[in-house]
């Protein structure tokens, strides 16, 4: 069906950056919405940023002005910019896609694996 793998995450220290890559690949007719979610020890997982493929944006509010998000729809990928990273953007970083498949037909929603980011000095 579809695949979502991401690449990038790491060790960083505090105001350092990093990027994220995830690339889709399968049984895809086109991809709606592309997007970055994280989840921290304890905590549900949250919304980072998201991109349709128009290209409008929506980011979480406490990484507004740091991070960027940003896709190429001819290669189904998505990417995010994460610069003056702080200890708490410390998470699993999870890609997520809205597909719309060819086999089967259809959409549905399709999450990678998870890519750890851990800030810290």
């Amino acid at each position: 069906q579809v695949q979502l793998v991401e690449s990038g995450g790491g060790l960083v220290q505090p105001g350092g950056s990093l990027r994220l890559s995830c690339a889709a690949s399968g049984s895809i007719f086109s991809i709606n919405v592309m997007g970055w979610y994280r989840q921290a020890p304890g905590k549900q997982r949250e919304l980072v940023a998201r991109i349709t493929s128009g290209g409008s944006t929506n980011y979480a509010d406490s990484v507004k002005g740091r991070f960027t998000i940003s896709r190429d729809n001819a290669k189904n990928t998505v990417n995010l910019q994460m610069n003056s990273l702080k200890p708490e953007d410390t998470a699993v970083y999870y890609c997520n896609a809205v597909v719309h498949t060819i086999t089967p037909i259809g959409q549905g929603n399709y999450w990678g694996q998870g890519t750890q980011v851990t800030v810290s000095s």
